[in-house]
This record gives structure tokens, C-alpha cells and sequence, in this order.
């Protein structure tokens, strides 16, 4: 699929719990993968449609060093196929006794416009990675050499991300509050109905600061919307003068 710049730009802004709410409203219940940590701390959010591939264990007669170095193995050639704006998933069934990526495959991916990475499994060359300034996601620091334990099979095939299934082009959003994978239909209403959410959430949290009681304010009340709304016509004020 290809994402707006502008439903893009509107989940910058989205916490990840936010939309795990929204889908969870629409009927879908496991959208949010557990454990994934970001490579570098305070990294930009990962943003973009999934460009999925698929680990499964490696075998001693297929993969070695020398195989590996080949121009048509699929781990390579998903770093120069991914397509831009695309969010590279890794997927490795939760395998992290090999790394998914090191640090000169993320720069390649950083040159080419693809939106980062991220695996169920761990990457090499982390201090690289952040570097590179690719946003990525990890469950944890993984130092072996790829074939020794995982064997790439597919592209673009349905995979699941830790806990969660992942199909190309599904959208991932990946901040500080985790990781959440968005089916690719509903992501535009998902998007501006989490907008307006983090937008009430700013006058709640005015009006917690003041000293109001959560009662009647969160989750929204039809009064408390009243108040919302008049506090956004009067251009957001900080404190009442």
C-alpha cells in the first residue's frame, strides 16, 4: 500500500497504546508486539507500510558465510527491494541467537529512503545502527553471524512479529510506547481518530494539573467534550487568565 504524507505526519503524533485502543474498538484484539525495544533511544517514530521477511532455522548445507555473500540470497536483496517509505519486518519467530541485520545493511536502507527496521529476533552493530539514524526495533542485541542459525525463505508473505500477525503492507507505528501494527484499511481512520484523542488527552491533562478529579473527565463525557471543544475554539490556553 502506499501511506499518505499526511496520515504519515498524523501518527507521528500518535502514542502506540492510543492506537492499540482505536483497533481494539474496531473488534481487533492483538495489534501490539511485546518486547520490542528501539535500537537508539529517542530515535524518531518508525512509520510505514510492511515489507515482510521471513526467517525460518537455518540448515548446515544451505547456509554458510560463503552462500550468504551471493547477490540473489534473499537477506541481501531485501535491503536494495524494500521500497522506500516501507518498513522493513524481519521475522525470525522469535529467534535472536543471530542477528537480522547489522549496521552496513542499515545504512543501505537509510540511503535508500526506507522508513527502518525492525525483527522479533536482535541485531548486530548497534552503536552503527544508531548511526545511521534508521529508526529500528529489537527485542534484544544479537552479535552471531546471520546464517548460523536463520535461513531467509520469503518476501511479503503473512508473518508473525512476537506476538502478532504482520501482512504486507499492514502499516507499523513504532514510538516510545512500543510497537503496534495497523491492518492497512482502517490506518487513515485510525489516524485522525487518534489525533483527536491526543488532542483531548492535552486538555485532560491541563485539567488534571489543576487539580480536577478524573471523574467526568476521562474517559470523555458529553460535558467534559463541551469544555474540550470551547477550550479549542479559545485557541488552547494554557491557564485560564
Amino acid at each position: 500500500m502506499t501511506l499518505s504524507d499526511a496520515t504519515r505526519a498524523k501518527l507521528a503524533r500518535c502514542g502506540a497504546a492510543a492506537v492499540a485502543n482505536a483497533l481494539l474498538k474496531r473488534g481487533f484484539r492483538n495489534t501490539f508486539v511485546l518486547g520490542m525495544k528501539p535500537v537508539s533511544p529517542g530515535q524518531p517514530p518508525l512509520i510505514g507500510p510492511a515489507f515482510t521477511l521471513r526467517f525460518i532455522p537455518a540448515r548446515e548445507d544451505l547456509d554458510t558465510m560463503a552462500i550468504y555473500a551471493r547477490n540473489d540470497g534473499l537477506h541481501r536483496r531485501a535491503i536494495e527491494e524494500c521500497p522506500p517509505g516501507a518498513v522493513l519486518v524481519l521475522a525470525t519467530g522469535g529467534d535472536a541467537r543471530a542477528s537480522s541485520m547489522g549496521d552496513m545493511m542499515a545504512l543501505r536502507l537509510k540511503m535508500r529512503g526506507v522508513a527502518g527496521a525492525i525483527t522479533d529476533g536482535g541485531f548486530r552493530d548497534a552503536p552503527g545502527i544508531r548511526d545511521t539514524g534508521l529508526p529500528a526495533f529489537q527485542v534484544q542485541e544479537s552479535g552471531p553471524a546471520t546464517p548460523i542459525w536463520l535461513h531467509p525463505v520469503e518476501f511479503n508473505a503473512p508473518v508473525g512479529l512476537g506476538n502478532v500477525a504482520v501482512y504486507a503492507g499492514d502499516v507499523i507505528l513504532g514510538n516510545e510506547e512500543g510497537v503496534v501494527v495497523i491492518p492497512a484499511h482502517l490506518v487513515d481512520e485510525v489516524a485522525d481518530e487518534c489525533l483527536e484523542v491526543a488532542a483531548y488527552e492535552a486538555f485532560v491533562q491541563r485539567e488534571l494539573k489543576r487539580g480536577r478529579s478524573i471523574f467526568g473527565l476521562f474517559p470523555a463525557t458529553p460535558e467534559s467534550r463541551v469544555e474540550y471543544e470551547n477550550w479549542v475554539a479559545q485557541g488552547r490556553p494554557e491557564e485560564d487568565k
